[in-house]
């Protein structure tokens, strides 16, 4: 009966409400933006090695991780393909943040940033094509709204790369202007951003209540199995422990905002699909905290950064 209900409702979003989604977005993605400058660039080409371990988390393990979550969970169709929608997404617009508060490397976290954001114009449509179609109740879903890769494209150009290109402008030309508007619109935008994802859920309180429970330790299993994939990757590959502290985060706090656009624009907002990007979006925001309020009281002595 559940599957029955949530692969076929659509959540109710209209086309105005869905815009100003999309400009809040683009505005959140501007503000991270202007924080960004070339230079961050260019220190990815001195010691790649650790964005190498944390794109390599986001963008290749945590997909893979979570199609292998889905074979054991089983869950119903549309929330599997949410849950590989949300692997799909870059890192979330919070990250830095967090990064900065649980003790690790900010300019790590920011430089991931940027990194993601330019490839998800590419990575996440391809992951989401990808691993929806090796698991068959996923790929059903797929070949019913003819998705095309290119569109998906199109959009998160739009939604991530163009914010992001704009505000390095910005920053290039007016470092200090940058630096104070960022820090204004950065956190007006988001509150912005998470007032219009709690509209969307209270619209659809009736399905939210029904199946809150059911999404609720989905998303935290998920949740703790991103953190810990960035976690162990970081350790993995030798970095220092403030790098692995964000490259954890980086890997654990995903864009679902971005998952939720692409849901609406191309799914028509269906219910599985939608219900899990947005939980996702609200849990991942105490579960980072939490993670950063543990960190936190666990301060790391001076270190070469590695």
């Amino acid at each position: 009966m559940t599957e029955n209900l949530l692969d076929n409702v659509s959540l109710n979003f209209d086309a105005q409400a869905q815009w100003i989604l999309n400009v809040s977005l683009a505005f959140v993605m501007f503000g991270i933006a202007l924080e960004i400058s070339i230079s961050d660039f260019k220190g990815l080409l001195k010691n790649p090695k650790p964005i190498f371990t944390g794109l390599f988390s986001q963008f290749i393990l945590l997909p893979l991780l979570t199609f292998l979550l889905v074979l054991i969970i089983n869950p119903i169709p549309s929330i599997a393909l949410g849950m590989i929608m949300v692997a799909a997404c870059p890192g979330g617009n919070v990250s830095n943040f967090i990064s900065h508060l649980a003790g690790g490397n900010t300019a790590l976290s920011v430089s991931l940033t940027a990194a993601a954001t330019l490839l998800a114009v590419v990575m996440t449509p391809l992951n989401l094509q990808f691993w929806g179609n090796l698991y068959v109740p996923t790929q059903q879903i797929l070949t019913k709204v003819a998705l095309s890769p290119w569109q998906m494209i199109e959009l998160v150009s739009l939604l991530l790369g163009l914010p992001l290109a704009l505000g390095i402008w910005v920053n290039h030309l007016r470092p200090n202007f940058a630096k104070k508007l960022g820090k204004v619109l950065k956190v007006v935008s988001l509150v912005f951003f998470i007032l219009l994802v709690f509209l969307a859920l209270y619209n659809n309180r009736a399905v939210f209540y029904d199946y809150i429970w059911y999404v609720f330790w989905i998303v935290v299993s998920h949740n703790i199995l991103a953190f810990l994939t960035g976690f162990s990757f970081a350790k993995f590959m030798g970095l220092s422990k403030r790098n692995i502290r964000s490259v954890t985060i980086e890997t654990g706090i995903q864009n679902s905002g971005l998952g939720l656009i692409l849901i609406f624009s191309f799914f028509d907002g269906l219910g599985g699909m939608a219900l899990l990007a947005a939980f996702w979006g609200i849990w991942h925001l105490v579960s980072g905290l939490l993670l950063a309020t543990f960190w936190g009281y666990k301060p790391i002595k001076t270190e070469t950064l590695t």
